[in-house]
């Protein structure tokens, strides 16, 4: 049996992983659960899959939490520490699943254990790649990528040298506005910016999908996890949301990856890796999808794409001061405190004030300096806000 922790249990990536390990629970040793407010699913999956710790990023709702456990064998834990404490927990395999910078430090130290880390979390990688990298390497760990273009880059590279390969094309959906009108956008609203048209995801993955926000991170994410310079990196616009990342090498040959919009794919090609084995997704029937396009993305509609490779060629802690201000900008869109295209404005303002405050990007790339980057750029956007507002 292998030991496995599902760090965010109660998302719809930690959702699907608990879908797969249900199909074959006699595989599995679960050793940690954690989720957020919802603690009833959390206790109900906890229970069922006889883990050994539950943990609730909220500590107010660890009374919940403890009494809908009453009666069996998990222990119920809650708090930012707490979850640290669960991810060091010695296990074979961690789904990292959480939402946002919150994921970093939990994710380090499954690294810590030698662990494989299966990477959903795209914050992790953005906000700290070469940490991130270094502490795997240095305690012989092992990243997998979970991001369906991620994982179908990985996937097109098996056998492959890295010295052969040209360029990497990531594919995105255009969200929830690709077909509107570029002047509607300024009017677009937080119910409209939920809605996507292939995924089934979560609020704030769905809304970051809208503005491409979510597309922005992967071209950093793609930059750290597979050593590449940002020239070799494209995106494109795939509607059909069926070839999921195509790589290109030096003989003009392209390997592209193709599935069903299905998650259990890359998180079952990770949680069975280095071997293939059958999942429950559906077959991809090309006759009767009849056609797959592909287009250049607008960054006039999706500035936040222009904002990453900014990003990408300076370095240092942009990327965290990025993720932070992007993160802390949507709590403000779903607030309704400002419109749709103001975050990609604010984010944009808070870049280039750290670019001129004294080398604050340039500080050592550190946990302890990611961390209070991260809680400068959020202060910083809530004074942009402020200032607007006034």
């Amino acid at each position: 049996m292998r030991k496995i922790s599902i760090l965010g249990a109660t998302g719809s990536i930690g959702q699907n992983t608990i879908d797969l390990i249900d199909r074959d629970p006699s595989a599995y040793d679960v050793v940690a659960l954690t989720g957020g407010a919802n603690v009833t699913k959390l206790a109900e999956d906890a229970r069922r899959l006889n883990a050994d710790v539950a943990v609730t990023a909220y500590e107010e709702r660890l009374p919940d939490l403890r009494a809908a456990l009453a009666g069996s064998n998990v222990e119920a834990t809650a708090g930012q520490k707490a979850l640290t404490e669960a991810a060091a927990r010695p296990a074979d395999w961690v789904m990292s699943a959480i939402v946002g910078a919150a994921g970093l430090e939990p994710g380090l130290e499954v690294l810590k254990q030698g662990a494989t880390l299966a990477l959903a979390n795209k914050e992790t990688l953005v906000c700290a790649g070469a940490l991130v990298l270094e502490t795997a390497k240095a305690n012989n760990a092992r990243l997998l990528p979970v991001d369906s273009e991620h994982s179908a880059v990985f996937q097109a590279l098996v056998g492959e040298n890295m010295d052969a390969v040209e360029r990497i094309i990531i594919t995105a959906s255009g969200g929830a506005f690709r077909d509107w009108p570029l002047s509607d956008l300024a009017k677009a609203t937080v119910e409209q910016a939920s809605s996507h048209p292939n995924w089934n995801m979560g609020q704030r993955i769905t809304i970051d999908s809208a503005s491409m926000f979510n597309k922005a991170l992967e071209l950093i994410e793609t930059k750290e996890f597979f050593g590449v310079s940002p020239k070799q990196i494209e995106v494109l616009v795939h509607p059909e949301s069926i070839v999921h990342a195509l790589v290109g090498f030096n003989d003009g040959a392209v390997m592209a990856h193709m599935g069903a919009p299905d998650m259990r794919h890359a998180i079952g090609y990770a949680l069975n890796w280095p071997d293939r084995r059958e999942l429950p997704v559906a077959r991809l029937d090309l006759a009767k999808l009849g056609q797959l396009r592909f287009n250049e993305p607008d960054e006039a509609r999706y500035p936040a794409l222009r904002l990453a490779r900014n990003v990408m060629e300076r370095g240092g802690l942009s990327g965290a001061v990025f993720n932070a201000a992007k993160e802390r900008a949507l709590d403000r869109f779903i607030a309704r405190e400002i419109g749709f295209l103001q975050m990609a404005e604010i984010v944009e303002a808070v870049l280039d004030r750290f670019e001129a405050s004294n080398g604050l990007i340039d500080a050592p790339l550190t946990l302890d300096n990611v961390v209070r980057t991260d809680h400068l750029a959020r202060t910083w956007v809530d004074d942009f806000v402020i200032q607007r507002a006034g």
